[in-house]
């Protein structure tokens, strides 16, 4: 079935994506913070401590998210991106330098998405209400390849209300939860069988009130004509995915549900009504499950889709295991 022109979008050039991202559900991985996408409020990581004299070139980072002083979801991983790649053998020394601390203690391990990408999560979703302390001291630590840390960085944040939403798109519900507790169930469309929307859980990236989204950038449709041309600018957009997937309103699917099954190039469709409340919900890091669709999981490097590995695939790509954290 033709889709509606305006029935889904992706952001053009926005707070959240960089050009070239790709579409609501089209396409494929992205990173948050890396080429298709930037992390949440991405900004330069907070130094903390004075440098040293390096021994070579100097193995800086670009980001560590969450940023110092937010409060996040039960599902945020610590995201840490450098500027420069770190080779394999390396990887052991540098794990050992970047310390998890928590309120409480937590079960954990770094993975390393990429060679410039390595993420902690915990074996299961944080307790709500742990401080975190993440210490980065790269003072003197190889990468591996001829470059040496010569800075420490410090971020602390908290995890806040356990916020939950599952997505069922055979079912056309979202169920949101918060600590445990029903709060309410909504009516969605998720992707068509032409662009379905990615399965498994991604935590929330980011969220804006407004996304300019447009089907050319992305490669859907240059064409106006196009049942799938949309050039749109949006409102109450969650941001799953580096690639684009959204939780938000389409002013094509304005009453999304098992009566319109309208479907859409693989976002999540909600009313307006319901994306305004969704919107005001969910925070950064809250996880956000998708069931019942035709495409695979979302891979972890694509935003924050962390859990969508099983334990033991995480730990097969960490080079020092898991481990409890510090004490805070």
């Amino acid at each position: 079935m033709e889709r509606r022109r305006g029935s889904i979008g992706i952001a053009l050039v926005t707070g959240a994506v960089l050009v070239g991202a790709t579409a609501c559900g089209a396409g494929g991985g992205g990173k948050a913070g890396g080429d298709d996408a930037k992390g949440p409020g991405a900004s330069r990581t907070s130094a903390s401590a004075s440098p040293s004299k390096p021994a070579g070139p100097p193995m800086l980072l670009n980001t560590i998210m969450p940023q110092s002083g937010t409060t996040v979801g039960v599902a945020m991983p610590v995201s840490v991106d450098f500027a420069n790649p770190v080779a394999a053998k390396a990887r052991a020394a540098v794990e050992k330098h970047m310390k998890v601390s928590a309120s409480q203690p937590v079960v954990g391990a770094w993975h390393w998405l990429s060679d410039t990408r390595a993420d902690w999560r915990p074996k299961t979703y944080w307790p709500a209400g742990t401080n975190v302390k993440v210490d980065v001291d790269m003072r003197g630590v190889a990468n591996g390849n001829g470059r040496y840390g010569v800075r420490s960085y410090t971020h602390a944040f908290k995890i806040g209300d356990d916020v939950r939403a599952d997505v069922s798109v055979t079912g056309h519900t979202m169920k949101v939860t918060r600590d445990g507790k029903p709060v309410r169930t909504l009516s969605i469309n998720a992707g068509s069988s032409e662009f379905p929307t990615w399965n498994g859980t991604m935590a929330v990236m980011d969220k804006q009130e407004k996304v300019h989204m447009n089907s050319c950038s992305v490669g859907i449709s240059c064409d106006k004509g196009s049942p799938n041309y949309y050039d749109l600018t949006l409102p109450w957009d969650v941001h799953l995915t580096g690639s684009g997937t959204y939780v938000h309103y389409s002013d094509g699917d304005p009453f999304p549900g098992s009566g319109s099954a309208r479907g859409s190039h693989g976002c999540v469709h909600l009313s307006k009504a319901d994306a305004e409340w969704f919107y005001d919900q969910v925070k950064q890091g809250d996880p956000v499950t998708i069931t019942g669709s035709s495409k695979a999981k979302a891979a972890p490097e694509n935003g924050y889709a962390d859990f969508d590995l099983e334990w033991g695939q995480w730990l097969a790509g960490s080079a020092s295991g898991e481990g409890t954290t510090a004490a805070l």
